[in-house]
């Protein structure tokens, strides 16, 4: 028999070694963490942060909006304190729709404009007697510290809640605009110093009443 025969019959008769099938597992779990490792693209906390959704800011909202817009829209859409409150008195929904706005089924919002004699400020309120108003109606300029309601926002006009992403940014834009307002207007203001005094004013307020009109102001001002 030749050497090459027998090497033939002895490779027939010696069994192969098998690879155990857990190492073909691991071989390939190491294989696919190195394709994984070289495809992951690593962040940091703050590249995240920033790739997502703008967080809204109230105060650069109210810095944004207040004086350039705000302002300028309440001036513009401003009636005469006593035109409006007879137009209410005579039939509150047509004078809503009239010289108002407002969103959904809410109550209207209007911006308003009058003159009058201031009295005494009490618990944050300018109270002002205003000729040709309906006996028995009450007008207050809010004065501070606290400033509350969202008639800036409301009146304005142009800011709705679908520009927000939930309730508490949409209430978060009306305090920031009355925080804006106070920090333009009330902080430099002598409330208690013009009882007595001729004013003049402009301002928005919701209806909630026919005959309490509490006006967040954005101009008070002695009257010539």
């Amino acid at each position: 028999m030749s050497t090459t025969a027998t090497a033939r019959e002895h490779d027939a008769r010696t069994p192969r070694r098998r690879i155990p099938a857990s190492w073909i597992a691991a071989a390939l779990a190491v294989i696919l963490l190195a394709a994984i490792g070289f495809s992951t693209q690593y962040r940091s906390a703050e590249s995240v942060a920033a790739s997502g959704p703008k967080r809204f800011d109230p105060a650069a909202f109210g810095a944004q909006n207040y004086e350039s817009k705000v302002v300028p829209a309440i001036e513009k859409r401003a009636v005469e304190l006593p035109v409006l409150v007879r137009a209410l008195a005579a039939d509150k929904d047509a004078a809503g729709r009239q010289y108002g706005v407002r969103q959904g089924t809410g109550p209207y919002s209007f911006a308003v404009t009058g003159t009058g004699e201031a009295g005494t400020v009490r618990s944050g309120l300018l109270p002002v007697t205003v000729p040709g108003l309906p006996e028995g109606t009450r007008v207050s300029l809010q004065t501070g510290p606290a400033i509350n309601g969202t008639a800036l926002r409301d009146a304005a006009g142009y800011i709705t809640f679908g520009q927000f992403l939930n309730q508490v940014e949409y209430a978060d834009a009306a305090t920031a605009l009355n925080n804006r307002m106070r920090q333009k207007l009330l902080a430099s203001l002598d409330a208690p110093g013009l009882a007595g005094k001729k004013i003049t004013f402009t301002g928005a307020f919701n209806l909630l009443g026919p005959t309490v009109v509490t006006i967040t102001p954005i101009a008070i001002e002695e009257a010539p």
